[in-house]
């Protein structure tokens, strides 16, 4: 069995507008545990390998994962994000405490969170897989 190969990057972006009109608020992951699994596109039959590690910043969530290269799925987001033709990283979560927005979308306050994704095209733009392996 190989070992894990380190991603990192931030899974949101606090403070800006998603693709949905969504807005993340700083310490809406508050007490947070990185006991969630690491899916390839939210697919709950396609993990990936493990979170490690969460670090909520003024930036917003990031998060160091392992990738398993011994399973095909986590082989191949391995090579597609060496690539570059795959790096964005999204979450799946329940909402808490949310307040909606002026014109749509919500306030994300309080949030639950279930899994973290590496994905073809995240929700906010910004969520960006900055380092492999």
């Amino acid at each position: 069995m190989d070992e894990l190969v380190r991603i990192s990057g931030y899974v949101s972006r606090f403070d800006s507008v998603d693709r949905g009109g969504d807005i993340v608020r700083r310490a809406a992951f508050l007490g947070a545990r990185a006991d969630v699994p690491l899916l390839w596109q939210h697919d709950p039959a396609r993990p990936i390998g493990r979170v490690l590690s969460l670090t909520e910043d003024g930036v917003g969530l990031k998060m160091v994962a392992g990738v398993s290269p011994d399973c095909r799925d986590g082989e191949d987001a391995l090579a597609l994000m060496r690539s570059g033709a795959v790096d964005g990283l999204s979450f799946g979560y329940r909402v808490k405490s949310a307040r909606p927005r002026p014109g749509g979308g919500r306030e994300l306050l309080k949030l639950d969170l279930i899994e973290c994704s590496v994905v073809t095209l995240p929700m906010h733009g910004e969520a960006r897989v900055s380092a492999v392996g």
